[in-house]
């Protein structure tokens, strides 16, 4: 099962301030971690915040931060969340699909039981689970980054 870049920018960010869950970020901050759009997280984050995941705090030293502890956000309902119903299959579909021998076929119980095998892995993680490494994980996302001189514009940390 391939999950969406909305799922994952939403794991991300969560990752991201749960890495240093005492200062806040804002959405530029984790875009420039990742290298990826802060048009696309507007809207990752706009949705967990919907959800409570995250609370945006306003005014001066504002910013994100997580809605509650680390330890209370289970990873698989956050999967859940942002893929909706899973579709591996055609016939997981709304309509169940134009399959010829959807009547007769026993793939998509199989399908369904890996869904669930997926999923309860998943369930057993929380976001502090995810970043007990925060240390490394800071290191890795909290550089400032570097000047390209020449260009004279900023760079990737190094």
């Amino acid at each position: 099962m391939k999950l969406t870049t909305f799922t994952d920018y939403s794991l991300r960010v969560l990752i991201y301030l749960a890495a240093q869950p005492a200062q806040r970020a804002t959405i530029a901050q984790i875009a420039t971690a990742f290298d990826v759009s802060e048009n696309h997280l507007v809207k990752v984050v706009h949705f967990l915040g919907k959800l409570g995941w995250l609370t945006n705090v306003r005014g001066k030293g504002g910013g994100l931060e997580l809605g509650g502890p680390p330890a209370q956000i289970v990873v698989g309902e956050v999967v859940r969340a942002t893929e909706g119903n899973a579709v591996v299959a055609e016939c997981f579909g709304e309509t169940g699909g134009d399959c010829q021998i959807a009547p007769n076929c026993r793939l998509r119980g199989v399908l369904a039981e890996a869904v669930a095998a997926f999923y309860a892995v998943l369930d057993r993680y929380t976001l502090e689970d995810l970043v007990n490494n925060r240390q490394q994980l800071a290191r890795m996302l909290f550089i400032a980054p570097t000047t390209d001189k020449a260009a004279g514009r900023p760079g990737k940390p190094t």
